[in-house]
């Protein structure tokens, strides 16, 4: 199943326990605030990424969709 890539900027710098709640997710450290990106597969999904940063009580600051098409998986390398 294909999905979207999601970025989520949320206030401040997440400790490493923090960061190991996004596993599949790429997470990266600015001076102020932590860049959250990664794939939701569905709208199930990305609820699920910010009921998890809810959760964490973690302060989204912004949210938005990385790319216009959908991200297909990469097919197995067949040579």
């Amino acid at each position: 199943m294909s999905g979207y890539r999601y970025e989520l900027r949320v206030a401040g710098r997440l400790s490493d326990r923090a960061r190991g709640a996004f596993p599949a997710m790429t997470v990266d450290i600015a001076p102020t605030e932590t860049v959250i990106s990664g794939e939701a597969v569905d709208e199930s999904g990305l609820h699920g990424l910010l009921a998890l940063c809810r959760s964490l009580g973690l302060e989204v600051t912004s949210f938005h969709r990385v790319v216009a098409d959908p991200v297909e998986p990469t097919a197995p390398d067949q040579g």
